[in-house]
């Protein structure tokens, strides 16, 4: 009776006290998962960070025992999340995603957009003769609706652009960092995606005008460059052979003058 009591205290928590929370999306063996509960998506957004035990799971979801156990096996059957025995503990298991995180939905929060934006967009693209400005504003017009109605697809296109990074790296690899980033800067600006400009070697700091990605974006108050900063990270953690963090901390579509990109070892103490 007590359990049953705490269910429904449970359930009634998530379908009142949490609805501003984001729809997260997932890629499973399955096909494309929607996660609606705000529940299981603050246990999936905490596996993204690292591998949990049970335990760990019901302090990050705040849910009794019995509610978190029907969630993870909910998890399991659509293919999300998958668990392993402890080495330390045949009696515990731990749990770890066995899917790709590929974006959100905030249905409650869509971000309200100066219409004026989206018409500079669509009377260049009526007007213009040149086919990469005219891909270039049709991407743009596609990522302004998508923001409109609350879709961040931010880490499909970070993937996306670690798989680009990865195929360009052998015409740009050079151990030199130095020449590195001088064959990366000449290759920014020969595929029109904007023009770098190195302000740091350690760390590597750099500095994105006229940028492909979110030059035309409206001002949503955070950094927009996903694509980019995937690019960048396939590229550079070929480089060192490690992996590499990429965090840009000026954009566009903050309202900066340019976009800027700080790479770090992701190990690295500095």
């Amino acid at each position: 009776m007590g359990n049953e009591y705490r269910n429904e205290k449970d359930q009634k928590k998530e379908s009142f006290g949490d609805l501003n929370k984001s729809i997260t999306i997932f890629a499973t063996n399955k096909g494309v998962n929607v996660v609606k509960s705000p529940v299981k998506s603050n246990i999936l957004q905490a596996l993204k960070k690292k591998e949990l035990n049970f335990d760990e799971i019901v302090k990050v979801a705040g849910r009794s025992r019995s509610t978190v156990s029907v969630h993870l096996k909910e998890l399991r059957e659509q293919g999300i999340l998958e668990s392993r025995t402890n080495n330390h503990d045949k009696r515990k298991k731990i749990f770890f995603l066995n899917s790709r995180y590929i974006g959100e939905m905030n249905p409650n929060a869509i971000a309200e957009m100066e219409e004026g934006n989206l018409e500079f967009l669509i009377e260049h693209l009526i007007n213009q003769g040149n086919p990469y400005e005219f891909f270039r504003l049709m991407f743009h017009i596609l990522r302004v609706e998508m923001i409109k109605e609350g879709i961040n697809l931010d880490p499909l296109l970070q993937q996306t652009g670690k798989k680009i990074g990865q195929v360009f790296f052998p015409e740009l690899q050079n151990k030199n960092t130095e020449k590195f980033l001088e064959k990366l800067v000449k290759f920014w600006e020969a595929n029109a995606l904007g023009k770098l400009e190195v302000r740091s070697i350690k760390p590597i700091i750099i500095q994105a005008y006229d940028c492909f990605e979110c030059e035309f974006l409206p001002n949503i108050g955070k950094s927009a460059c996903a694509l980019d900063s995937g690019i960048l990270e396939a590229l550079f953690s070929s480089h060192f052979s490690q992996e590499v963090t990429v965090d840009e901390i000026k954009c566009y579509a903050r309202g900066d003058q340019y976009c800027c990109f700080i790479l770090k070892l992701k190990n690295s103490k500095d």
